[in-house]
């Protein structure tokens, strides 16, 4: 009877013990020490250069400020609301340890416009009232500067609104000559900004039983006559008035639309904006979006323009889903790395600025290319591996998700969840006509509890990215023979000083640990960082290097 009673007491006495240690280690897991990831980026140093000369090989975060941040509790993403979460994008803290660390700002239109996107606009010299007044602008402006941020603004060149003075002014013209009138340009200089025909065509509205207009978007966007001297006279006005306010640059939006498929017209025009705004300011940077193929965007490069959307790896069938979803050997990622670099060096005299993205405004949000956690974070994290100024659309630090119509891709950010949080914080509503999106990994609010969240993945990728200038403007070399089904190795050196600030980057692309033997590779004896999707740790003895299930390891002399 003793020894049953004995054997009993010290069963209990394990279950407490072992409880203990569970809840004990339940603790750390939440709240305790910092991830590995945290542990050592928190050394990391951000690189001045890239953070406060005028150089544009950074980390963008592009915004659509209407779904955003509310500054005055009206439901619509506005520029103070930007202004008062600033930190979020960027602290003011020279070595920022709060924000995400982003060194540029890509702010969608903010023009007045009479649609929700505001890529119909109505006035290039002013701010949309929904998003505030210029002196808020010239505001963030100044905040940003005043934190390394560089600020650029989207500039769709290729049509107005039809609510444009110009636009309207013509139709009015128009509408009221007498019958067999032939129109005028110098009664009206404004027809002459647009392309009118008396007969019907492809890509063309209807105006009047007589007119018709060219609208290849839609209706409410008619395009502007380019060649027009009045046209690229008010264009520069318009380059000159921001670049004067203190804009960085812009992004040029739907540049093979300008002259419809003509791709030498324009290369042509874009080379002739590129060159104005570098007339007004030669530091002014000019991102151009030319959705097609690389071999033809890469052409795009002879217009002098910085940098051009890096289409390849970006969407469900891009070069990064391909191979995190296992579609492709992870020596596709860096063959193409290898082949984007060599591309890249020789346009524009090796001036060319690539510009990789994974998706943005008008893409569905990446989220919803996988069905696990976390690839979403290792994707994220292949984009910011890609040399150039990488760009990230807001809310995929969150894992947002949204696909189909428009406005399902640019929905309101989630500061906090559907119950609130913290008072005085509120989400925007978002386009009206969005539909509901499921906040599959949370708000920002739950994902900053959690260190093992998709938000503080990127926060340190980030960081990572930051610290080492050869990640951004380096070169790649594949490791072939430490390169696996499963295991991607490769350097990052800069190409005039190969020796110093190189990287080693290791990625395990696989659902399983990974081991690494490091013969040959000795020099790179420090374990510098590390993004992991779990507690999992990297483990590192000179030896060999042992990643867990989709980490990352960067090593360094």
């Amino acid at each position: 009877m003793k020894v049953k009673k004995i054997i009993a007491v010290f069963i209990l006495l394990v279950l407490v013990i072992i409880s203990g240690v569970a809840a004990v280690f339940l603790l750390h897991h939440k709240k305790g020490n910092k991830s590995q990831m945290e542990e050592l980026s928190s050394k990391l140093t951000p690189y001045d250069e890239l953070l406060y000369d005028g150089n544009f090989y950074r980390t963008c975060y592009e915004v659509f400020v209407y779904s955003f941040a509310d500054g005055n509790a009206d439901g619509i993403g506005d520029i103070c609301g930007l202004t008062d979460n600033l930190n979020y994008i960027r602290s003011a803290e020279r070595d920022d340890k709060e924000g995400l660390g982003c060194t540029e700002l890509w702010l969608m239109p903010i023009f007045p416009s009479p649609t929700y996107h505001k890529y119909d606009v109505t006035d290039y010299m002013n701010v949309d009232k929904e998003y505030g007044t210029m002196n808020d602008f010239t505001t963030l402006l100044d905040k940003c500067h005043g934190r390394g941020i560089k600020v650029i603004l989207d500039l769709p060149l290729n049509h107005t609104s039809v609510e444009h003075p110009w636009f309207m002014e013509a139709v009015d013209y128009l509408r009221n000559l007498k019958s067999g009138e032939k129109p005028d340009s110098k009664a009206c200089k404004y027809i002459d900004y647009y392309n009118f025909s008396h007969e019907p065509a492809d890509g063309y509205e209807k105006l009047t039983d007589n007119w018709y207009y060219e609208a290849r978007f839609w209706s409410g966007m008619p395009d502007l006559n380019l060649d027009n001297e009045d046209v690229r006279n008010e264009i520069e006005v318009i380059l000159r008035f921001w670049i004067e306010k203190g804009v960085d640059g812009f992004r040029l939006d739907a540049v093979t639309s300008y002259y419809s498929e003509d791709k030498n017209r324009n290369i042509e025009f874009t080379k002739w904006i590129n060159d104005k705004a570098k007339e007004i300011n030669n530091k002014t940077y000019i991102v151009g979006e030319a959705w097609a193929d690389q071999k033809i965007y890469s052409e795009y490069y002879k217009s002098g323009a910085d940098s051009f959307f890096d289409f390849r790896f970006s969407g469900p069938d891009g070069v990064i889903a391909s191979t995190v979803k296992g579609v492709k050997r992870p020596s596709y990622y860096g063959e193409a790395l290898q082949e984007e670099e060599e591309l890249y060096s020789e346009m524009s005299d090796g001036k060319a600025i690539n510009a990789p993205f994974y998706t943005n405004h008008d893409m569905a949000r990446s989220a919803g290319y996988y069905l696990e956690e976390d690839m979403v974070k290792q994707a994220g994290a292949l984009n910011l591996l890609v040399t150039g100024n990488a760009f990230i659309y807001y809310g995929e630090e969150l894992g947002m998700r949204g696909s189909g119509k428009d406005e399902n891709k640019r929905t309101a950010f989630p500061w906090v969840g559907e119950d609130g949080g913290e008072k005085g914080i509120t989400n925007c509503k978002g386009p009206k006509d969005a539909s509901k999106q499921e906040l599959t990994y949370g708000s920002l609010e739950d994902q900053k509890k959690d260190k093992y969240s998709i938000y503080n993945y990127y926060k340190n990728a980030i960081r990572i990215r930051n610290a080492f200038p050869a990640i951004s403007k380096g070169r790649t070399t594949v490791i072939e023979d430490k390169t696996t089904d499963s295991v991607l190795t490769f350097k990052r050196a800069l190409a005039d000083t190969p020796d110093l600030g190189d990287v080693l980057i290791v990625i395990n692309f696989s659902s399983e640990d990974q081991t690494v033997e490091m013969a040959g590779l000795e020099e790179y004896g420090n374990l510098s960082a590390v993004l992991t999707v779990s507690e999992k740790r990297v483990k590192f003895n000179k030896k060999e290097l042992k990643i867990p299930a989709r980490g990352i390891a960067f090593l360094t002399r």
